[in-house]
């Protein structure tokens, strides 16, 4: 709907509430809500708001921003009371002037996906698999059964909770192809249908609240957090990506390997290259590396291939006639991220591979954990950082990153994770307290 439309249907359906959502340079939802008779003027002019007071934005003597709601955003939130109802809306962030803020993760996205239609009449497409746990409460990580992959016996305790999301998800429009229960005791996974990258972007941020208020309303506490159990699998959000060209999928080709063309390899290349680069914005928090580690089915090594699970890309398998379905699947991002910012690293990282014409290595199909470090070293396998400070210390020195974030979003993005290193180096763990304190 448009926005004359979206004042009508308000009007008659009785929507009295509409959130206006977006976020932070991490990836936290922010939102703010307006009656239903504050909405033309939201259209006309957007809403005012205090940005010194978000993470990422700007100072306190630049302080005023404006929120412009996007009405092809607009739904409906079933989890509230159908009576006087409450819809939501994404915003765009400007500046007073009018002018697109350069601090608005959405708007970050948007510049990327612009470069790459602009240069290359690319459209980037994403369909990512968000994983996630079920716990009793937020205190600690009581899980509510012992099921694994696919598991239905012992019974899986969060079948209706996943039902219940899936079909809220449906109905504001969003659409899923899988739900089950992943590996470790009480993970869940909802895998959504994809398609453009920004609308993507939208409904990652929705798919997370939404898991999150069915779980709260059934009196338990659902995460995005990567690792939360030891000895267990973290959570991930595989990745699925494709770029389309005049409505056909350019990573498509009838004889190339994997049925993959030039593009897609150069893609690859590209990804294989800065994935070090950008890892700190795909895998942004300290518990992010507690995932990324050999043995629980998380990518480590700069690798791809068609079968292997031990990859950093997969290809999945080519079905004839589903030209349209070529893809890769990148493995290393977890549901915690910014999916705009993420997004928006993984698009110009594989563009800087057809940009510089790079060629992947070949494809590992052997089990790279069990190689020795010294047969990695002479098959050329490099691996993904190993904690958010090396993470840093990469993302700090790329250009890559420094340009697609942009300078104002690159240099306070960076300084959080600084800080939230420092804090974290700083704090005396369980670990320690078990390890040292009996015999130190």
């Amino acid at each position: 709907m448009d926005a004359k439309e979206i004042l009508k249907y308000t009007e008659e359906k009785d929507v009295k509430f509409i959130e206006l959502w977006f976020t932070d340079i991490l990836g936290y939802l922010k939102s703010f809500t307006i009656p239903r008779e504050e909405l033309e003027r939201a259209f006309e002019e957007g809403v005012g708001f205090d940005g010194s007071s978000i993470q990422g934005f700007v100072r306190i003597d630049e302080s005023d921003m404006v929120a412009q709601p996007v009405p092809e955003t607009f739904t409906i939130l079933p989890w509230r009371p159908k009576e006087r109802g409450t819809a939501r809306m994404f915003c765009d962030i400007l500046n007073p002037d009018r002018t697109p803020f350069g601090g608005d993760p959405r708007n970050i996205l948007k510049r990327n996906l612009a470069y790459a239609r602009e240069k290359f009449g690319y459209t980037f497409y994403i369909g990512p698999e968000l994983e996630f746990f079920y716990f009793k409460n937020p205190e600690g990580t009581d899980v509510l059964d012992a099921g694994g992959y696919f598991d239905l016996i012992p019974r899986d305790e969060a079948i209706d909770l996943r039902r219940e999301t899936v079909l809220t998800l449906e109905e504001m429009g969003i659409r899923v192809e899988y739900a089950h229960h992943e590996v470790a005791p009480s993970q869940h996974e909802i895998d959504l249908h994809f398609t453009d990258a920004l609308t993507m972007a939208d409904i990652v941020m929705t798919h997370r609240l939404t898991v999150k208020e069915i779980a709260f309303r059934h009196g338990v506490y659902a995460t995005f957090m990567p690792k939360p159990l030891f000895g267990q699998n973290g959570s991930g959000m595989h990745t699925h990506m494709s770029l389309f060209k005049d409505g056909k999928n350019v990573f498509w080709e009838k004889g190339g390997r994997y049925f993959l063309s030039q593009t897609a390899l150069q893609f690859i290349a590209g990804l294989l290259k800065y994935s070090p680069e950008i890892c700190a914005v795909i895998a942004q928090w300290v518990n992010s590396y507690k995932r990324l580690v050999p043995g629980y089915e998380a990518p480590v090594y700069l690798s791809w291939a068609q079968k292997n699970r031990s990859d950093l890309i997969r290809v999945p398998m080519y079905k004839p006639g589903k030209e349209d379905a070529t893809r890769i699947e990148y493995r290393a991002p977890d549901p915690a991220c910014n999916p705009y910012l993420a997004f928006s690293c993984l698009l110009r990282a594989g563009l800087s591979g057809i940009e510089e014409g790079l060629t992947p290595p070949e494809p590992v199909t052997d089990n790279i954990y069990q190689m020795s470090e010294k047969e990695r070293q002479q098959r050329g396998i490099k691996s993904l950082p190993g904690s958010l400070i090396e993470a840093i210390k990469l993302a700090e020195k790329s250009d890559l990153v420094r340009t697609t974030l942009g300078e104002h979003t690159f240099q306070e993005f960076i300084g959080n994770k600084k800080l939230e290193w420092d804090s974290y180096r700083k704090a005396v763990t369980e670990y320690e307290i078990r390890r040292y304190l009996p015999v130190l």
